[in-house]
């Protein structure tokens, strides 16, 4: 049975972030993940964890910038990650280096590095040597302190110029990369817009066991699960069919979210598998 965990920077937006815990706990979920914790000391997240029985299981490390103040700076600049991009070797190591410690300090077993935005330009074997450089001295950075890295496939809609876009490109690099704590990051509702045929893709990569989390959401509007054109019921079947252990993150914008309660009032389609 898929074990699902609330986004909380895409789920309970009409609530303060800290108090997201809360909620999502009241709504059953045992799991949380989302996109930065920076903008917090770890203390008080972690404190939020405890208070509501929660695990804490997936984060993005820094997408740019040199310290937790000059995070959400980098985002709203338009910066999304560093390790394609040569140049930026310390800057890309103190970011590792924060996302660690935060992992470290929130039991949280694994952290997303994010590729980062191509140059226009720039030569795609320059940018995956660097990848591949910058990858592997993260996981053995993260190897020390028990913690998996993931690269996640993102779609070029949503994310313009993004490294990162497909399924065989992310194994392809783990691959050369050669460490055995980086995984992919498989979002259905990316590999949906990219490639389509998600259930093959899901057939092809899970028995390698370098899967290390899914994430879902409603194509193409990225509401519930149970909207669009994705067979939810039948993709979530499958995971159990092909012995998925992991959690599956659920980063989708629900369809009332500018209400009150609304993330809670559209988690019907989570019945079947409570």
């Amino acid at each position: 049975m898929p074990r699902f965990a609330a986004n909380l920077s895409f789920l309970y937006t009409d609530l303060p972030f800290l108090d997201r815990f809360e909620a999502a706990a009241r709504d059953g979920f045992k799991a949380v993940e989302y996109l930065f914790p920076y903008a917090w000391p770890a203390r008080e997240l972690a404190a939020r964890l405890r208070a509501h029985g929660l695990q804490q299981v997936l984060f993005n490390a820094v997408p740019g910038g040199m310290d937790a103040l000059s995070v959400q700076e980098a985002w709203d600049a338009g910066r999304r990650g560093l390790a394609c991009l040569a140049g930026h070797a310390a800057e890309f190591k103190a970011g590792v280096t924060l996302a660690l410690d935060y992992a470290e300090a929130l039991a949280c077993p694994r952290i997303h590095l994010m590729a980062g935005l191509a140059p226009a330009n720039a030569h795609r074997a320059e940018l995956q040597a660097t990848y591949v450089r910058n990858l592997r001295w993260g996981a053995l950075q993260a190897a020390e302190r028990g913690v998996e890295v993931l690269i996640e496939p993102i779609n070029l809609r949503d994310m313009p110029s993004y490294f990162l876009s497909r399924q065989d490109h992310a194994h392809e690099t783990l691959a050369a990369v050669g460490e055995p704590n980086l995984k992919v990051q498989m979002d259905l509702y990316h590999c949906q817009i990219v490639e389509g045929d998600v259930a093959m893709k899901l057939r092809q990569y899970l028995p390698s066991g370098r899967v290390g989390h899914i994430q879902v959401a409603g194509v193409p509007e990225r509401h519930e699960p149970d909207t669009g054109e994705l067979n939810y019921t039948y993709l979530f079947d499958l995971l159990d069919d092909l012995d998925y252990p992991g959690w599956v993150g659920c980063e989708y914008r629900p369809h009332l979210s500018a209400q009150p309660g609304g993330t809670s009032a559209g988690l019907g389609w989570r019945k079947p598998w409570l």
